[in-house]
């Protein structure tokens, strides 16, 4: 089983930013390797669905919700094995416990979260 650990979250102010991390392990005998897979990060609000916020493939191509773009940027450090997201103007509507999520090759769409088979527990993030 693939862990992933996401940290960074926490509570700020409407209008704030936070930078999420998600670390990864390199790869793992069940064929995850970081720097071919592509990594998402997703997002629920309570009692809201799991949505799909960013993503970034191994090119380094990236994709984001459409409400999203502009405040939002995900990165990568394949040194590092680590995925990042940078959240910036946050609302109270950002709100929510943010996953990272890793999916084997190429997908589309991406949003898709049947798609993703490794997630982690999740970090927390609180706008007010």
């Amino acid at each position: 089983h693939v862990q992933l650990v996401e940290s960074g979250g926490g509570s700020v102010q409407a209008g704030g930013s936070l930078r999420l991390s998600c670390e990864a392990p390199a790869s793992d005998s069940s064929g995850f390797v970081f720097n071919t897979w592509c990594m998402g990060w997703f997002r629920q609000a309570p009692g809201g669905k799991r949505e799909g916020v960013a993503t970034i493939d191994s090119s380094g191509r990236t994709d984001y919700a459409d409400s999203l773009k502009g405040r939002f940027t995900i990165s990568k450090d394949n040194a590092k094995n680590s995925v990042y997201l940078a959240m910036n103007s946050l609302t109270p509507e950002d709100s929510g416990m943010y996953f990272c999520a890793a999916a084997p090759g190429y997908i589309d769409p991406w949003y898709v979260r049947n798609s993703y088979n490794y997630w982690g527990q999740g970090t927390q993030v609180t706008v007010s």
